[in-house]
Order: structure tokens, then C-alpha cells, then sequence
């Protein structure tokens, strides 16, 4: 999982269309009902909404806007009235499916970690967790509490959620990030912040998005290379001219996939060389029975 802080806004209609993936509208309704977009919300919500609680998608970013308008003299810490918090949870691409309380405790956790939900607060928060999109979860809120009060966020938002994000994976079985350490917190209505390791420097942010990329073991690339070589040990170890074919095409697919872990690697020293020795070049992939060996290039 992979969590990322968005820069604040002022109103939330593009937080929540960002998380819906479309443009919110006053014909589309979101529901709160178990297998809805809506996992979670903020303990006050039967108040706003009838038993059916559906409202358009524009309605839903307006409730969440409502405070900053009740509450005009509201601000943070620094005068500021960006009162939108938004923060989207990435499953790591080889995670099964999660089901809807999976979702929803997701929602509860990360509403608790950033500090906008209480347990037993009456007075907390607005905040709704929207699963509007495949394999990721996005928690938007209102800084402006029912009391007319801010909300005080961590001290260290970015480490607080991560520590939650790795407490959420062991727990719900997920699989781990390929990214490890933290981004340090930057200033909450600046630029948005993922939580992703060995973050690009302010010189060369192009050569360690790619070195990521390029990780040995631990990278995308890498995850998706391990994983095509596994369907074909499995392929080769069945009988059949079909099967030996896909096995063969698999391991050159793996290959490919470890030549372009190479190029980018090649390319982020060219952006930016290393002040370290080279790390070690990552494993070849496994060859299938009876397959040719692939020239060097």
C-alpha cells in the first residue's frame, strides 16, 4: 500500500471527483450501503441523511464544504482556510481484492491515524472514504470540526500514516510495498506528498523515480518480471506443445522485463550518477527447459 497527501483545497468537489475518476454531477448517486462507493464516514452523518442516504455526487462535495461555509471565521494554524484534506491509499498491484468491511476499515483507520476522527467525538470532523476506483481508497475531510474549531493534524502526518499504512497491511494480509521509507512531511498546502522510499532528491527527482523503478528485487518491474516467471515454471511443467510454447514466450517476456529494469536503471545514472558504487544488477530470470540462452546486447 502506498499512501500519498494531496495539496488542500477549499472546496472538495475535486477531491472527490479525482477519487470517483469522473466528474461529479447532480444525476450520479453515491449510497452508503454495504458494496457501496461510500465505505466509511464521519459518526454524525444519520443526522444530514435519510435512511436511504443517497445523494448526488455534487451533494456529497457540498456537505463536505459546508462547514467552511458556517464557519467563516475557521482557519489554521497559519490563517489558512484550505479546509479539504485528501488522502488516497494505493494497493500494491498483486493484492487480491478486498472486500467492502476490508474497505471500510481501511476508511476508519486512516480517519483515526490523521487525527479527523476521534472515537467518541461528536463534534469531529466531516470525512468520507470513497472507493471509487479499482485497488485504491481516497479519504477526503473538513479541518473544521462541528464546534467551529480546527482540527489539529499530527505533528508528523506523513509518518503517522505510514505507520498506520504498514499496521493496515500486516493485518489485512496484504502485500507489502515495494516502496519502504517515508517522504518527510512538507507543508500541508503545498505540493501533495506520497509516502514512497528513497525519495528523488530536489536535483534529480526523474533518477530516483526511476531508480524505483528499477529496484532489484523490490520494484514494480521487478514484481511483475517474478511473477511472469512463475506462470512459467508452471507452464513448462506441463505436458502439451501449447504449454512448452507459452512457457518459452514467458521466459522471453521475463527477459524483456529484465532488460528494461536495466535500461532504466542505465538511464536514472545518466540523470543523475551515483556518489556510491553501482548496486549489483538484478537476477536474470530463470530459463525454461530446453530454452536457448538470449544473446547480450
Amino acid at each position: 500500500m502506498i499512501i500519498k497527501v494531496h495539496s488542500r483545497d477549499v472546496t472538495a468537489g475535486e477531491a472527490l471527483a479525482e477519487a470517483l475518476g469522473r466528474e461529479i454531477s447532480m444525476e450520479e448517486g453515491l449510497t452508503t450501503e454495504p458494496g457501496s462507493t461510500v465505505v466509511a464516514h464521519w459518526n454524525q452523518l444519520d443526522h444530514h441523511t435519510d435512511d436511504d442516504r443517497i445523494w448526488e455526487s455534487a451533494s456529497w462535495a457540498d456537505h463536505l464544504a459546508d462547514p467552511s461555509l458556517e464557519h467563516p471565521l475557521a482557519s489554521g494554524p497559519d490563517g489558512d482556510r484550505r479546509a479539504i484534506l485528501h488522502i488516497t491509499a494505493y494497493l500494491h498491484p498483486l493484492n487480491r481484492e478486498l472486500t467492502h468491511a476490508e474497505w471500510q476499515e481501511m476508511g476508519y483507520r486512516l480517519a483515526r491515524a490523521a487525527g479527523i476522527a476521534p472515537p467518541g467525538d461528536d463534534a469531529a470532523c466531516r470525512w468520507i472514504a470513497v472507493q471509487g476506483q479499482p485497488g485504491r481508497l481516497d479519504l477526503i475531510a473538513n479541518l473544521i470540526r462541528a464546534d467551529g474549531t480546527w482540527s489539529a493534524l499530527p505533528h508528523r502526518l506523513a509518518q503517522t500514516l505510514l505507520t498506520e499504512q504498514q499496521r493496515l497491511a500486516a493485518d489485512l494480509l496484504l502485500h507489502p510495498s515495494p516502496l519502504q521509507d517515508a517522504v518527510p512531511p512538507g507543508p500541508s498546502t503545498g505540493p501533495a506528498v506520497a509516502l514512497s522510499p528513497r525519495v528523488p532528491t530536489a536535483t534529480s527527482p526523474l533518477a530516483g523515480i526511476l531508480r524505483q523503478l528499477a529496484a532489484e528485487q523490490s520494484g514494480p518491474v521487478a514484481a511483475v518480471r517474478q511473477l511472469v516467471e512463475e506462470v512459467g515454471r508452471q507452464a513448462a511443467a506441463l505436458s502439451g506443445d501449447q504449454t512448452n510454447a507459452a512457457a518459452r514466450d514467458l521466459f522471453w517476456a521475463a527477459r524483456r522485463l529484465y532488460e528494461l529494469q536495466e535500461q532504466l536503471g542505465e538511464i536514472a545514472s545518466r540523470l543523475q550518477p551515483p556518489a556510491a558504487a553501482a548496486s549489483v544488477a538484478p537476477a536474470l530470470p530463470v530459463q525454461a527447459p530446453g530454452a536457448s540462452r538470449a544473446t547480450g546486447r
